[in-house]
């Protein structure tokens, strides 16, 4: 059984800082694509970011250069570093795994595996 697990979330000020985390059982992040995604109420889950197994990085364009997404191997965890957070990145933040190739790895239906969310408040 495969089971994804985040932490990390919270309320933090404008301008603030949190990083959530991201652990699996029964599946090897570094041997799959993985993402994280978010979403606020009354809105469209958005892709933040993905790495796929070959290490490619892509990252949402309103967050890239705050947030950073990385992946520990030995631990077998993932990390999305937020930095310099506004009030629009309030959502629910959840990590996605698929050890399949993916058509299209910034799909959310492609991802078969999916942690509970963190959720993450910026209060202005």
């Amino acid at each position: 059984e495969v089971r994804l697990v985040e932490s990390g979330g919270g309320l933090v000020q404008t301008g603030g800082s949190l990083t959530l985390s991201c652990t699996a059982s029964g599946l090897r992040f570094d041997e799959s694509d993985v993402a994280w995604y978010r979403q606020a109420p009354g809105k469209e889950c958005e892709f933040v970011s993905t790495i796929t197994s070959d290490g490619t990085i892509r990252t949402l364009g309103s967050v890239k250069g705050r947030f950073i997404f990385s992946q520990d191997s030995a631990k077998n965890t993932l990390y999305l570093e937020m930095a310099e957070l506004k009030p629009e990145d309030t959502a629910m933040y959840s990590c996605a795994a698929d050890p399949r190739w993916l058509r299209n790895e910034l799909r959310p239906s492609e991802y078969r595996y999916w942690g509970q969310g963190t959720q993450v408040t910026v209060s202005s």
